[in-house]
């Protein structure tokens, strides 16, 4: 019988708690899966809140933990943070035809969802994964409570923070995004993405509209985050025009009525410089809604 549980790789002082590394063997995804976890100093007393970030292309689980800055703020809210890798790796995932070499899929490209095509259908669960089974193992296996998450993300991981909150109604308490790919069906790398992942856009549309953050909004009766969604957007970004499209994700909350906080900020870029500048007001906003 396959193990399950997480094996730690290594573990790190940090402002009082511990930066941790992990890997464990995903009955979702069949493979190996690594991923970070900060717990603040509060968590020697019990379960405390977490943040779930999902990275970017070309990114892993050690990305946000190095490059954010993010474990001061969280050590004096009490907010652990949680960083999945952001798709499935090794000589196994590898041998899929494509993953190796095409950095658009594969290698730091799950999109954070499940494909349904071949031959990618086996392996790349990302959302089933992270929603399924990561969350529940971090709240068995670490002093996280699994019933108080918010999640946020980076460009890639925005999307998959945007389309994983609005997928699963009630399982994210908060939300919130960095340079988020808004609108995937409307940009190269969604449509390269989904096509790969779903199939051709013209075989089943909605599938692609399943997963693309702006459409989900616009389906919306209700508001799905009353308490409000963050986004930051560099306007130096270089994608900001062919691939981001958050006036996309803007007009379709406005229709819906959820209160947004699109923050354009002039001369910053994609990178995570930009991140950190505006990182403590991302784990403020979520704090609000997971100490309520």
């Amino acid at each position: 019988m396959t193990d399950h549980t997480p094996k730690t790789l290594s573990e790190h002082p940090c402002f009082g708690g511990v930066q941790s590394f992990h890997e464990h063997a995903s009955q979702e995804i069949g493979l190996p899966m690594r991923f970070s976890v900060y717990l603040p100093p509060q968590a020697a007393n019990g379960p405390v809140p977490a943040l779930l970030y999902l990275a970017g292309l070309t990114c892993n689980e050690e990305t946000f933990a190095i490059k954010a800055g993010a474990q001061r703020m969280a050590a004096s809210l009490g907010l652990a943070l949680i960083a999945p890798d952001t798709s499935p790796r090794g000589p196994a995932a590898e041998c899929v035809p494509g993953a190796k070499d095409d950095w658009d899929f594969g290698i730091g490209a799950g999109f954070y969802l499940d494909a349904t095509r071949e031959p990618w259908a086996t392996h790349w669960r990302m959302e089933s994964w992270i929603v399924h089974e990561l969350l529940p193992l971090v709240a068995q296996h670490f002093a996280i409570d699994g019933q108080r998450i918010g999640i946020f993300g980076h460009s890639m991981g925005g999307h998959g923070a945007l389309t994983l909150a609005l997928r699963h109604p009630g399982r994210f308490k908060s939300l919130s995004a960095f340079a988020p790919i808004c609108a995937p069906t409307q940009c190269p790398w969604g449509e390269k993405a989904f096509s790969g992942y779903l199939g051709a856009p013209g075989v089943d549309r909605a599938q692609w509209l399943a997963h693309d953050a702006s459409a989900l909004m616009q389906s919306q009766t209700v508001a799905p985050f009353p308490q409000g969604i963050l986004i930051d957007q560099g306007l130096a970004d270089k994608f900001l025009a062919e691939q981001l499209h958050p006036e996309a994700f803007e007009s379709a909350c406005f229709a819906a009525g959820q209160p947004l906080t699109l923050r354009r900020h002039a001369g910053y870029d994609h990178g995570y410089y930009f991140i950190q500048s505006f990182m403590a007001d991302h784990i403020a906003h979520h704090a609000q809604s997971l100490h309520a």
